[in-house]
């Protein structure tokens, strides 16, 4: 046995060698939801034993070659043919290294009971649900090698034979891969289905043997799905339920594993899912809307383990898992709209095309800030890893291209010149074929705020309620400045200077242009750009924020840093380490000024401390930027130290802050929001995400300074506005596509609030 198919490393090239159940459980453990560790013999191995098997029937010595043409009416004859079958299976020897490899793998759980659960992988059979059967045996060799033997017979049975008949399906075409998981005891088990019509929860006491095998009424409960409000549930009849017995059996070999156990009265008349448990079944469900569509089915365990009990997900079934040919790839919708076009496909990130042509599709691993002209060309993006604060979503968002992201294996299964239709609304990828090709489909923008017709948005902000909320928008595109300045909008909340700055650059890290005698020209450029943005929001504010590189992200350095983490030494740190460039930003500012625009600002990224504050600071005053009295130096609000010397950088001087969400985000959760395994768990409405929002926004009161925030969490989730706007949140900067929606919910919360102090002072 040369490899088994652990579920954290299965590819999609693993597909059918694991058959469909641990390839869909790989995924969605991969994507980090409670699938329970395990382990694939893949389906090759059952080829290998059937050919080693040593017999006289004819029938048995040419199985594997086989394609089992029988009489299935004969109903005698079948019976007999699946007897002699199975009987040679489960009487030949799986070969001794094979078991021990299992074993050896197994010993890693230090577990007393496996499951082996068949997984198949057959094109013509997408459902085998009271087919195939699972199978429960004790961790030592002479029972695994009993379990796998049980396991591979169940293709022979007298219903299994009939099936493969009248499917037309051949034993070459039978893939049976089987997975080997650790199982213990279980609270309660049951099933979760959900279809647009209406979730219902079955739930029984101990294992789901009860249920799978119609030996229980379980407990129901009926969901409305939108809310996860419990409408209705029913008590069941669950006299008997299943469980593990940790007693040596005195014959093993008749040893019934699970063993049946009466259930006491007092529990039958209870439920037995826990209301904890409950809840995390739903919400569960509601994540798995996202990955699977509105209809699916999943099997659920709550295992008792050491001194505390979890939830896993068992098995899932969805018609939508199983569309032939994977003609929809499901992602993250990372920017709104549809498109279709032609597939430009990058396999490799590090190899960046000089150019493509305009209104492809951009298919790639991920990328980097320096892909900003390609994607200018680009009709729609769709990456392979990243989630909604990556550079990809970002720049898709800014560019207002339709995005899907974290589209797992997007490169290896679309083919290059592929018709795709991106839906980033739905986080959805469709490979159209011909006949669903539609030349006249439309690229379709999320916010009307962005039609260029000045006519339509006079009628749009004609009809605007007034705010007292500052709004502000993240831009860095020259390109946007004419679209966006019309907008009601109060100024730029954040100009993100790397990305202005890669048209320019080329790839090539801002510090190289210094070494090589250029800096003449990179100033230049910056003050036009700068100028430009400042002219166009004057008397506006424009807060700047000055250069943020990480090494890893250009494909060109200085050579000082070869740091590869999502951290490195970004921020205001690297302007200790060198100031040159900063230097050059400042003159930059001070060029502006000169030219006569007194609106902008500088918003210094990633401050760790105040002694890097103090320096920036001493820098900025140097440059006699701080003798133009509307001037203001604000810092990012982003590393998690800001909650606890908030107040000592207030006395340094700082004017503001900015809250960033997305990198507040990831330091609080220890998660590189980069990451595509890790997509799931980066929450910016995790509970200690929004009290580190609201801790700075009230600080930021106390202290009598400004705060605004400018991560991608309003425009994400608009539910948090409510919660910034009472909090006190000053200004609220996002990008252009999410203006409209954006504008609306500070527009709802603050007459919410408005509507809750007269209510308060009536009674």
């Amino acid at each position: 046995m040369d490899r088994l198919y652990w579920l954290d490393q299965i590819k999609l090239q693993d597909r059918t060698k694991v058959g469909e159940k641990a390839f869909y459980l790989s995924r969605l453990r991969q994507r980090g939801y409670p699938v329970i560790s395990g382990f694939v013999v893949p389906e090759e191995f059952m080829r290998l034993f059937l050919e080693t098997i040593n017999t006289t029937e004819s029938l048995v010595a040419n199985l594997p070659h086989s394609s089992l043409h029988l009489d299935v009416g004969n109903w005698r004859q079948l019976q007999q043919v699946a007897s002699r079958l199975r009987h040679e299976i489960l009487s030949a020897n799986v070969p001794s290294d094979w078991v021990s490899t299992i074993l050896s793998a197994a010993n890693a759980w230090q577990t007393e009971y496996l499951i082996l659960r068949p997984s198949l992988a057959i094109p013509k059979l997408r459902n085998t649900s009271g087919l195939l059967e699972s199978s429960f045996c004790h961790c030592d060799e002479v029972a695994i090698a009993r379990a796998l033997k049980s396991i591979w017979s169940q293709l022979f049975s007298a219903r299994s034979l009939f099936c493969w008949q009248r499917l037309d399906i051949n034993l070459q075409q039978l893939n049976l891969a089987v997975l080997i998981q650790p199982v213990t005891n279980a609270a309660a088990s049951g099933v979760l289905r959900v279809n647009p019509a209406g979730w219902t929860i079955e739930a029984t006491c101990g294992l789901g043997n009860a249920i799978a095998q119609g030996e229980v009424l379980p407990d129901i409960y009926y969901i409305q799905p939108d809310t996860g409000v419990v409408l209705e549930k029913h008590l069941g009849n669950k006299i008997l339920a299943y469980r593990l017995s940790h007693e040596t059996p005195t014959l093993s070999i008749h040893h019934s594993i699970p063993q049946i156990y009466l259930v006491e009265e007092a529990q039958q008349q209870q439920y037995a899912l826990p209301e904890e448990f409950l809840q995390q079944v739903i919400s569960l469900g509601h994540q798995l809307v996202s990955e699977l569509g509105n209809n699916f089915t999943i099997d659920w365990t709550i295992a008792e383990e050491a001194n505390s009990q979890n939830l896993y997900i068992t098995q899932v079934n969805t018609p939508q898992l199983a569309i032939p040919n994977l003609q929809t790839l499901k992602g993250i919708g990372a920017a709104g709209g549809r498109v279709t076009g032609y597939a430009h496909v990058v396999t490799n990130a590090q190899l960046k095309p000089e150019q493509i042509l305009k209104g492809v599709i951009l298919v790639v691993p991920k990328i980097t800030p320096d892909w900003l002209p390609l994607l200018q060309q680009a009709g729609g993006l769709v990456t392979a890893q990243g989630g909604l604060t990556s550079h990809a979503a970002i720049l898709a968002r800014e560019l207002a291209i339709p995005a899907v992201v974290s589209t797992t294996d997007a490169t290896v299964i679309i083919q290059n010149g592929e018709r795709l239709l991106v839906d980033g609304n739905r986080g959805e990828v469709y490979r159209l074929r011909d006949a669903e090709v539609s030349e006249e489909e439309p690229q379709q923008q999320t916010s009307s705020f962005l039609l260029s017709s000045p006519s339509h948005q006079a009628v749009v902000t004609s009809h605007l309620p007034m705010i007292a909320t500052q709004l502000l928008v993240n831009l860095s595109q020259p390109s946007l400045i004419e679209q966006v300045k019309k907008l009601p909008v109060d100024g730029i909340g954040l100009l993100r200077s790397e990305l202005m700055l890669v048209p320019l650059l080329k790839g090539q890290h801002p510090h190289f242009w210094v070494i090589e005698g250029r800096k003449s020209e990179l100033l230049a450029y910056l003050t036009e750009k700068i100028t430009e943005f400042a002219r166009a929001f004057a008397p506006k504010p424009v807060f700047y924020r000055s250069l943020d590189w990480r090494s890893h992200e250009l494909s060109s350095t200085s050579g000082s840093s070869t740091v590869t983490s999502s951290l490195g030494d970004r921020g205001t740190f690297s302007y200790i380490q060198d100031a040159a460039v900063f230097d050059l930003e400042l003159s930059a500012i001070a060029n502006v000024q000169k030219a006569g625009y007194s609106n902008i600002n500088l918003l210094l990224p990633f401050v760790r401390s105040v002694p890097e504050f103090t320096y920036c600071q001493q820098k900025v005053e140097q440059m006699g930027l701080t003798q133009i009295p509307q001037f203001q130096l604000w810092m990012m609000a982003e590393v998690p130290s800001v909650l606890f010397l908030l107040p000592e950088y207030v006395k340094a001087g700082v004017a503001g802050i900015s809250i960033g969400s997305n990198d507040l985000t990831q330091l609080i959760l220890g998660v590189d929001r980069e990451q595509t395994q890790l997509t799931r768990v980066f929450n910016e409405r995790h509970p200690a995400v929004l009290a580190a929002i609201a801790q700075l926004i009230q600080m930021s009161k106390a202290a009598g300074i400004p705060c605004s925030i400018c991560g991608q969490a309003p425009a994400m989730y608009p539910e948090i506005i409510d919660q910034l706007v009472q909090w006190g949140i000053t200004s609220i900067s996002v990008e252009p596509e999410a203006l409209e929606q954006t504008y609306q919910a500070i527009a709802r919360a603050e007459q919410r609030l408005l509507l809750a102090a007269a209510r308060q002072k009536i009674e």
